[in-house]
């Protein structure tokens, strides 16, 4: 049977600003999460994985392509993924494996580029190209905002379909009952504002975001034929903070942890970590108010994501299913939840640059990994090389920048890398504007040797620097002092490594050039020689022996 033949689908799921500790298998003392914890038995829990950016659309698009940001340039939200740029589509088709989008993905087409080369969106390689390399099953970014100019995105959200079809009398009822709960004089109240965020959706629970994609997920696996590969991305836990009973009160202010933060971290910041402790989103989060509001939501939103997890896992199993699935379950970044000071991602602490990781692979050559953690440094670009192999192909490493994780999941202990990579680009936000930068200048990076992580800042800032042994919370900044500059050398030499990768040479694999070389002799093009004595005779053989007869008219 064919490496290829034997295969396991791979169902890759993605829940969206999942925290890495928020679930019980993470240690988690107040969020129970039953069926993460019964993947993480059946296969392995990565625990030191980063994304290549804490900002949806670029971790997005590193996992899909396994490429680090600078290599894929879409940078930031609403940034097109270049035409040509391959993707997970592109790699696993050549296997022979389908590649599916459920849910999100934060993808914008290059309608500029598709434009140039004459590829129309309604191409089957148009339409690919504009879905990130997907072929489309259900696609719903979600967020179906909507203002006094209109909708936030125009396209059609098969999500507010359904919802209509089921009944709910609105033109945009993700707004209206899916993020709206109902205040005490029976208005409207929106998931938009944090003081609405213990209040339960006016929706059904078996109507809303989460369950709604878990069964279309099981319809597509129902119809799935031949190998697949099934990208499942929920919205949830995402904001707004705002979840269906019962989960609106399964938890409250007992179950919500003190920030973790401290007043040093506030004398004399980064100026780049001072531009993001005032912005209005980590302001709202320093009030305590807030927090005991929205946490509670956010458990309520993952007990949920859990529960339907549940549910897939089931009907795996009782389909015969499980034993030939591979389950993967992460995230595209994190939450900061107040702490550090801060709301959302951005930054390149441990609440936002860290995700979950769990990864069943049905295989026996497994079997001795079941159950266990795996604390080498990861990035989440090795998903893309671990599809790859999974799918029978060799993974093509002039392209695809990540590793596999294959030998992790197979009791395996590979060369591995001494250090990860984050990279941030906050051209797009106010914080850009508040420290007079120009766009190309407001850019972050991070090194992290699974020690020292060390915030590069191009502009002209310092750099700053945590010691992750001595100061796991990541409160002081050591480079403040000059006590560590060997260390920021250190991590600036492995920032150097990185920067001179080859990247861009993907039209040729290492292969490709080694079958390259001499091709050009075995076609008689044989300059800068004395005699020909310098090669094999045979390459000579055309240009020997009597010349011809002299040609006369």
């Amino acid at each position: 049977m064919s490496a290829q033949s034997q295969a396991p689908n791979i169902l890759f799921i993605m829940y969206d600003q999942l925290r890495f500790d928020y679930l019980s298998c993470a240690g988690h003392p107040h969020l129970h999460t039953p069926n993460f914890d019964r993947v993480a038995k059946m296969g392995v829990r990565f625990t030191n994985t980063y994304v290549q950016s804490p900002i949806c659309g670029a971790s997005r698009m590193s996992f899909y392509t396994g490429r680090y940001c600078a290599s894929h340039g879409a940078q930031w939200n609403g940034f097109p993924l270049r035409v040509g740029e391959q993707t997970l589509g592109d790699h696993l088709r050549r296997e022979g494996m389908a590649c599916w989008l459920l849910g999100k993905t934060h993808m914008k087409a290059d309608a500029e580029g598709m434009a140039r080369l004459g590829l129309s969106p309604d191409s089957e390689i148009g339409a690919r190209q504009a879905e990130c390399g997907f072929d489309s099953w259900i696609r719903d970014d979600g967020l179906w905002a909507e203002g006094p100019d209109g909708f936030y995105d125009e396209k059609r959200s098969p999500y507010n379909e359904y919802l209509k079809s089921k009944g709910y009398p609105s033109q945009n009822p993700w707004s209206d009952f899916a993020n709206a709960g109902i205040d005490e004089d029976g208005d409207i109240a929106s998931g938009w504002m944090f003081r609405n965020a213990d209040k339960p959706a006016n929706i059904r629970e078996e109507d809303s975001e989460t369950p709604w994609l878990t069964q279309r997920t099981i319809e597509f696996i129902e119809q799935a034929e031949g190998a697949w590969c099934a990208h499942v991305s929920f919205i949830k836990p995402h904001w707004p903070y705002i979840v269906p009973a019962p989960y609106n009160d399964m938890f409250g202010a007992n179950h919500v942890p003190a920030a973790s933060r401290d007043a040093i971290e506030q004398d004399d910041p980064h100026p780049v970590f001072g531009a993001y402790m005032g912005n209005k989103i980590a302001q709202a989060f320093q009030r305590e108010d807030v927090r005991q509001k929205v946490i509670p939501a956010y458990m309520g939103l993952i007990k949920q994501c859990d529960d339907q997890l549940g549910v897939l896992l089931d009907y795996l199993e009782e389909s015969g299913r499980l034993d030939n699935t591979m389950i993967v379950l992460t995230s595209d970044h994190g939450d900061y939840l107040g702490d550090h000071w801060l709301g959302e991602k951005d930054l390149f602490h441990e609440q936002s640059v860290k995700i979950p990781l769990i990864v069943y692979d049905p295989r026996a050559q497994a079997d001795a990994t079941r159950g266990t953690t795996c604390d080498a440094l990861v990035e989440s670009i090795d998903l893309a090389a671990t599809f790859v192999e999974v799918a029978g192909g060799k993974v093509p490493d002039h392209i695809i920048e990540g590793r596999s994780l294959v030998p992790w999941l197979h009791g395996e202990v590979p060369d591995w890398r001494e250090f990860a990579i984050s990279e941030y680009d906050y051209s797009a936000t106010p914080q850009c504007v508040k420290l007079g930068l120009e766009p190309r200048d407001a850019r972050l990076f991070m090194v992290f040797d699974g020690r020292y992580k060390m915030m590069h800042a191009e502009g002209g800032f310092r750099p700053m620097l945590f010691d992750l042994q001595n100061d796991p919370e990541e409160f002081h900044d050591l480079a403040k002092g000059d006590a560590h500059q060997a260390e920021i050398d250190r991590l600036y030499g492995y920032l150097a490594r990185w920067g001179r990768r080859l990247s861009q040479r993907v039209t040729r694999s290492e292969d490709d050039i080694k079958a390259m070389r001499g091709k050009s002799l075995r076609k008689g093009i044989l300059p800068f020689m004395y005699d020909g004595s310098e090669v094999p005779d045979d390459l000579t053989e055309k240009y020997r022996g009597k010349a011809p007869a002299d040609y006369t008219e």
